[in-house]
């Protein structure tokens, strides 16, 4: 059973999600009657994203912040969340309001049986053109290390802080990151479990993480990380 938590979200230029995210989960941490924590990971945002969580700490104690100047990128932003992580179990969820983090309680039974919960969206809620591209660089892990995870990306996962100890060193950017993490995971023999979870569309704010730049230098890293692991 957990009893603390440690929740963490990656945030780049989120001026318009990231306190109601914050809020929310806070909300549904005070329902569960464990210790908990939230780090906000400030990821180089140009916008006012990082003045709102320098504000949200200030006001709530178990809220806290890191800044990245300049912007590290995604990967970058999971590493901070894990490292700054002080509990056993450490969440973590996309800033940008496209999941419902009340569905956490749907991956707290299976931590008596997994080390990694990942979450898996049910219905993208994508234009065709990203759900093809996701499709398509979905296959890669599979094909070059056997990994059959439903959906790796999904921004939504409760994993063990252990875990991301003994997978270290983790040196993938961007979307290479998780993958690089599960890989190392199943080679250790860490326990999986995958759940279901619902996937709204974005209300505000701008999607980066499909764009060209971003997915040429993730292709780029995936071969990379096979050279090294081969």
């Amino acid at each position: 059973m957990i009893l603390s938590l440690s929740v963490f979200f990656p945030a780049y230029n989120e001026e318009e999600n990231i306190e109601s995210v914050v809020t929310k989960a806070i909300e549904v941490l005070r329902g569960l009657n464990f210790n908990y924590e939230i780090i906000i990971v400030n990821d180089g945002s140009t916008d006012k994203t990082g003045e709102i969580a320098d504000r949200l700490a200030a006001e709530i104690p178990k809220v806290k912040i890191v800044h990245h100047r300049p912007n590290r990128g995604y990967g970058g932003a999971l590493r901070s969340g894990f490292e700054e992580a002080k509990y056993e179990w450490v969440a973590f969820t996309d800033a940008d309001g496209q999941f419902d983090f009340a569905e956490i309680k749907k991956f707290l039974p299976l931590t008596e049986r997994a080390d990694l919960i990942l979450g898996y969206r049910i219905k993208r809620a994508d234009s065709w053109a990203r759900k093809i591209y996701t499709f398509g660089w979905g296959l890669l892990p599979r094909v070059l290390w056997g990994l059959k995870v439903k959906d790796y990306s999904c921004g939504f996962k409760l994993i063990k802080k252990e875990v991301f100890d003994a997978v270290q060193p983790l040196v993938g950017e961007e979307k290479v990151t998780q993958i690089e993490m599960l890989v190392k995971a199943k080679k250790k023999d860490f326990r999986f479990a995958e759940v279901g979870v619902s996937h709204y569309p974005r209300t505000a704010g701008t999607q980066t993480g499909a764009n060209l730049k971003v997915a040429l230098k993730s292709l780029r890293e995936i071969f990379a990380l096979w050279w090294r692991l081969r």
